[in-house]
């Protein structure tokens, strides 16, 4: 490895990072991160903190997961690469796909189509839902719907159905028959409702009435995270995401959880959509299928949308859709082993337990701090504080004074995600109580330099 004088100086001028402005990232330059273990990571000055955003929302099982870490390496010595494409496989996304299959048993999701990542398998459900239909003799149904402030990844297609003007404006017009329902977020809604049980039922009549102007027979799919992830971690009332699936069911319209995030334990549940007691049409995952280690997805079929495909006779369910690393044997691997230590740890336990500390901890410094205006969390280890500049308006923070919190909370020794005017947490689902406790004194300092 280059010297640390070396980094320094080379930092961000050869490449752009996602998400930020290029000229940012030269002005201001990103902490360089050399070394990582457990739920710690290290940078190039040597100065080692907790890890509170889990990589980027993946490393569920921490830094140092030994059997994903010797099944990448076994596969790399024994086959690096096959392809999946027609007519060639190979053995450990057989052995997966079975796995999976059990995994996802309680939410009827039978088959697998294996993606390089969260956009790939959103793309990949879009596209099908879409086919779907086709095969059925409904072809007029090719609109989505989908949650403002959710968020889906940065394909057109995902980009379409975000609900974040942020990941948008730059890059349209996107893909057109794309609508958005108002999101159930209790301290920012149109309704002007903070009761999230009567919040839930408002954006679900909004659900309604969107079907009913665009028509029903119009659409092919509505896409949701059963919990709201990147665009501030928004957990919905207990009765939104089945009241979801019972409109989508009730008019012919595909449900697509998008469980990029949530799948595998983050909610304190094995999936969100479990959380909720749903059976979704599709489920995009990704991320901790492999601990961050390998880019690697698969997309969760329903059976009964696999028996329509399956049961054509015309050629319109050939999947015309792929990706040279479907169903790469390597990232298969480090799945199924991911998927083994994740059972065998129990890690949707020590998520609820951890998150369940880490928002009381989170409540009592909103108590403390007027900065704060909203604490948002208490479904597993995904938690956010919203920032305001006055509580009373509710105007958000300016983006130096947040950078400030952040700043403060690294020094004391946690990595903290900003994301416009939300601090974001979402650890590694092996974090203990020590560590929460260190989260939230990092927090506190960082928010008293903000004060």
């Amino acid at each position: 490895m280059k010297d640390s004088n070396f980094l320094k100086e080379k930092n961000a001028r050869s490449l752009w990072h996602p998400m930020a402005h290029p000229a940012d990232s030269l002005a201001n330059p990103p902490t360089i991160v050399t070394e990582a273990e457990g739920v710690n990571i290290v940078d190039v000055d040597g100065h080692k903190v907790v890890d509170g955003v889990g990589g980027l929302w993946n490393v569920n099982l921490g830094f140092s997961c030994q059997p994903v870490k010797d099944a990448i390496s076994a596969q790399l010595e024994r086959m690096p690469y096959y392809s999946t494409f027609r007519g060639t496989t190979n053995d450990v996304v057989i052995e997966l796909s079975e796995e999976l299959r059990e995994f996802f048993a309680p939410e009827g999701l039978t088959r697998a189509f294996y993606t390089s990542g969260g956009s790939d398998s959103v793309e990949t459900a879009l596209r099908l839902s879409r086919q779907y239909h086709k095969i059925k003799g409904e072809a007029a149904r090719t609109k989505f719907l989908s949650l403002k402030k959710g968020y889906h990844g940065t394909h057109f297609g995902g980009a379409s159905v975000n609900g974040n003007a942020n990941f948008r404006t730059a890059y349209e017009p996107l893909l057109a028959g794309c609508h958005h329902i108002p999101a159930p977020y209790t301290y920012r809604n149109p309704f002007n409702e903070t009761d999230p049980e009567k919040l839930s039922q408002l954006c679900l009549a909004a659900l309604e009435d969107e079907i009913a102007f665009q028509g029903a027979g119009t659409i092919a799919a509505f896409i949701m995270e059963p919990v709201l992830g990147a665009g501030g971690v928004i957990p919905p009332h207990e009765s939104f995401m089945p009241g979801v699936r019972e409109i989508c069911s009730k008019h012919g319209i595909l449900l697509i959880a998008d469980e990029v995030i949530t799948a595998f334990g983050r909610t304190g549940s094995w999936s969100g959509s479990r959380h909720w007691g749903v059976q979704p049409d599709f489920m995009c995952t990704a991320k901790a299928i492999t601990n961050g280690y390998f880019p690697f997805g698969a997309v969760m079929i329903a059976d009964e949308v696999a028996q329509v495909f399956e049961s054509d006779e015309t050629g319109k369910a050939a999947i015309g859709h792929g990706y040279t690393y479907s169903g790469h044997p390597v990232g298969a691997a480090a799945a199924l082993a991911c998927l083994a230590e994740t059972k065998r740890l129990k890690v949707n336990e020590n998520a609820a337990a951890r998150g369940k500390d880490l928002h009381e901890g989170l409540q009592a410094l909103h108590a403390k701090h007027e900065v704060i205006g909203d604490v948002r969390g208490g479904e597993g280890l995904m938690c956010a504080l919203e920032l305001v500049s006055d509580r009373s308006s509710k105007a958000p923070i300016d983006k130096g004074t947040i950078n400030k919190v952040q700043e403060a909370a690294y020094a004391e020794g946690a990595m903290v995600r900003v994301s416009g005017p939300n601090i974001i947490l979402s650890p590694p689902l092996v974090l203990t109580s020590a560590d929460v406790q260190t989260i939230l004194t990092a927090l506190e300092k960082g928010l008293s330099a903000a004060s």
